[in-house]
């Protein structure tokens, strides 16, 4: 018999990017959205279903067996966000008890010390998830590498943008990008994982990388050297106010996004994949060439073009 799974969030990025991959892994996919109608005009036919985490109660999970989890509420503003992601979060598990959902798996982010508002909330409804009673299984991840990701996005445009850029202090601080076909896999093998009781794993990128040399390897990929110079007062709050310039991202999630940046996102030791050793795993340059090839960057006339845009802006000696 086929299992079915509820995922929460289908129309996001990473939804949109796991459903294909369950279906080939022999799930039975019911698709949670708050507007069933216009996704599936906009994404194609499917189990849509009416899903609200903030008014959980509906038919969406009858007869399921697991979920994702993948909802986050980036766009929202207050300082409730915190208290309405771990309220939304409760809810959802004590339902899923109900309905007799066996297995949940939420797509959080590492853990950090004086973490921004919007990792503390994201952090918050890991733990309302795994305290709740469906065992449950959150992967940690940093930025994720791939089309449609916002921090993806701000990355991108930042470094095939701007011929020169100023480097705040926060450009040294350190993470781990992970392609997001590793975080799918990654996300359907959490499905069958077996625990022993709730947990949360860490999904960290194959390298450790500062701001800065993300930015230096995405130019590079397109053959683009921007000058950079490092400059010692932009904070990450002043900073998000002029990627409204730059960027293509919903300048709210990449507000929220940036302010996060002021601390490494590093974890010790391999995760989840130490317990996945089967899964291959993707270096940061060929997520970045994987990402570019489907939406496309400056090549052949313009790239050189811009290089000697650089190098008339660059100081002479």
């Amino acid at each position: 018999m086929s299992r079915r799974v509820l995922v929460l969030g289908a129309t996001g990025f990473v939804g949109r990017h796991v459903r294909p991959a369950l279906e080939e892994a022999g799930w039975d996919v019911r698709l949670a959205t708050r507007r069933p109608g216009s996704a599936r005009e906009r994404y194609g036919d499917g189990d849509w279903v009416r899903f609200d985490v903030e008014d959980p109660r509906s038919f969406a999970m009858q007869d399921c067996d697991a979920m994702l989890y993948l909802v986050h509420q980036m766009r929202a503003d207050g300082e409730d966000l915190i208290e309405r992601e771990q309220r939304s979060a409760r809810h959802v598990a004590e339902l899923a008890a109900e309905a007799g959902i066996q297995r949940i798996v939420y797509l959080g982010a590492p853990e950090t010390e004086n973490a921004s508002h919007h990792l503390e909330a994201r952090h918050a409804t890991g733990r309302a998830l795994r305290e709740g009673p469906v065992t449950t299984i959150e992967l940690q991840a940093a930025m994720i590498v791939g089309p449609g990701s916002e921090s993806w996005w701000i990355c991108r445009d930042l470094a095939l943008r701007l011929p020169a850029m100023t480097l705040p202090p926060w450009a040294a601080s350190k993470s781990q990008p992970v392609a997001i076909d590793d975080v799918v896999a990654a996300l359907v093998r959490a499905l069958d994982m077996p625990v022993e009781s709730s947990t949360a794993f860490a999904l960290p990128g194959p390298e450790v990388l500062s701001a800065e040399q993300i930015l230096r390897r995405v130019a590079q990929q397109a053959g683009i050297s921007p000058w950079m110079v490092h400059v010692p007062f932009l904070t990450p709050s002043l900073s998000s106010h002029w990627l409204r310039f730059v960027t293509r991202a919903d300048i709210r999630v990449a507000r929220q996004l940036v302010d996060g940046l002021e601390h490494d996102l590093v974890v010790d030791g391999e995760g989840f994949w130490a317990h996945a050793p089967d899964l291959p795993r993707t270096t940061f340059d060929e997520a970045v060439r994987r990402t570019l090839e489907v939406e496309g960057a400056p090549t052949g006339r313009f790239a050189r073009t811009w290089e000697r845009l650089i190098r008339r802006a660059a100081p002479s000696g």
